[in-house]
């Protein structure tokens, strides 16, 4: 596929905002489902936490495979007059929110049986159809503009998106879904049906409100080129580095999320503080976006990053070798890591647009869809294995559902899984961007000459 800029209005904060929306509107269910719905399940359905840990890892598995096939199915479609990537987001939106309202749907009085099984279908009917939504957002920011400094907006203001959604569901959430420190069925039914509308609301505006410039004028034979592209895809060095440091971030991410709530129900004895965190968390991401410009003019995304990856790992095992800390002590030093992280979370999208330019270069194709849907494979394994993992470490360590208080030995366990795992992840990462990740600075200058060139020799 040959770009092809179209004539509209100049990119400018219109676009910002509108992308913004697309995450705000993901992540009112993706955050409230990865940070509480294990703990709805092991609760309110009881069903078992090793139950859990593999319906999430089955069902990560599917959506990884749903997609690699979505991404490549939108690539092989023509444009609409609206664009290639944001109809889809139009239509796939209001059946997304329905199925994440139906998630949190209780029916007393049934049998545990009833409960496995409605969870693994809604489960993965939600998971699917997030695939229908979020691969068309996540590719549409190469096709909004093809300029790197844009481009680079755009991921700011992602995140800026995903932590307002953070922020609102973190503070609120716990509020709503739990009485009395416990679990409540009616409360989790209220917030998925508050944060759906939210989440319906943020899409359309996200629709309205963002334009596609760049036409991808399909190939000839483009489905021929399957193997061409496979091909292009396992050379493509930036991809794989970037495809595992963003496996095992979202291995961590998913695992805090999971872990923080027996966190400070159990270990703290103190759900409010839930509030705080998610709270600080975003102040945390919006403390460091000011500095993010800057830093990558300066010093370029891979230097940057590098460093709060460096700086987050510092800060968690510290965290391990202080099981003492009081509830404020341990939210007060997790800021500094999750300011440290902040950084990789906010550039992320700006690396995956960056190699898929290197696809192109190394390819002569340009596949959003199919380069952001592996990209997002790589993510959904990460949550797949965090997902089984978290649970059956959740009941490794001997945790009892319904239990008033859990074991010493259990909130040790618990403690550790919410420190030096992620801990030892973020140093992982730091290695893979120092020593795997090709991109740099410099590097990206050059890469920007040589396509330009490549794509005149193609007119």
């Amino acid at each position: 596929m040959e770009p092809e800029n179209v004539q509209s209005r100049p990119f400018g904060f219109r676009d910002k905002i509108g992308y913004m929306f697309g995450d705000f509107g993901n992540d009112f269910f993706f955050i409230l489902v990865s940070s509480f719905l294990m703990v709805y399940y092991t609760d309110v359905y009881g069903i078992s936490a090793a139950f859990v840990g593999v319906l999430f890892l089955v069902a990560r598995l599917w959506d990884a495979v749903a997609d690699v096939t979505w991404g490549r199915f939108i690539d092989t479609r023509k444009p609409s007059k609206h664009g290639k990537f944001k109809p889809w987001i139009f239509r796939m939106s209001f059946p997304l929110v329905i199925s994440g309202v139906l998630m949190f749907v209780h029916i007393p009085g049934m049998s545990t049986g009833f409960y496995e099984a409605y969870a693994f279908v809604t489960y993965i009917l939600w998971g699917t159809l997030y695939s229908t939504v979020n691969i068309p957002y996540g590719s549409m920011a190469s096709v909004i503009t093809n300029d790197p400094v844009e481009r680079t907006s755009l991921s700011t203001y992602r995140t800026m998106g995903a932590m307002l959604a953070s922020l609102i569901i973190n503070a609120v959430g716990p509020i709503l879904i739990f009485v009395d420190n416990k679990a409540s069925a009616d409360g989790f039914l209220m917030a998925a049906v508050i944060f759906g509308i939210l989440s319906y609301a943020c899409y359309l505006a996200c629709y309205k409100l963002s334009t596609e410039r760049i036409v991808l004028q399909e190939n000839k034979g483009s489905k021929a080129k399957l193997g061409h592209t496979i091909k292009g895809l396992l050379k493509n060095k930036p991809l794989i580095a970037i495809l595992g440091a963003s496996l095992i971030f979202m291995m961590s991410t998913m695992l805090i999320g999971s872990v923080n709530v027996f966190l400070f129900k159990d270990y703290f004895t103190n759900t409010a503080a839930l509030s705080i965190v998610g709270i600080i968390q975003t102040v945390a991401v919006f403390v460091a976006i000011p500095l993010v410009k800057p830093l990558v003019s300066r010093f370029g995304k891979k230097e940057t990053t590098s460093i709060g990856m460096l700086l987050a790992a510092a800060v968690y095992i510290l965290l391990f070798f202080l099981p003492n800390l009081s509830t404020t002590q341990y939210i007060a030093l997790s800021a500094i890591g999750m300011f440290g992280y902040a950084f990789f979370n906010t550039m992320i999208w700006a690396f995956v647009t960056d190699v898929i330019d290197y696809h192109e270069f190394l390819t002569g194709l340009r596949e959003d869809g199919t380069v952001y849907s592996f990209y997002s494979f790589a993510r959904k394994v990460g949550q797949a294995i965090a997902g089984g993992i978290g649970g059956i470490a959740i009941t490794a360590i001997g945790y009892e559902a319904g239990r008033e208080e859990q074991t010493e030995t259990t909130l040790e366990g618990i403690y550790t899984l919410a420190t030096i795992v992620p801990g030892v992840i973020y140093l992982l990462i730091f290695l893979i961007l120092v020593f795997l990740y090709p991109l740099t600075k410099q590097r990206m200058n050059q890469l920007s000459l040589d396509l330009t060139k490549q794509r005149k020799l193609k007119k």
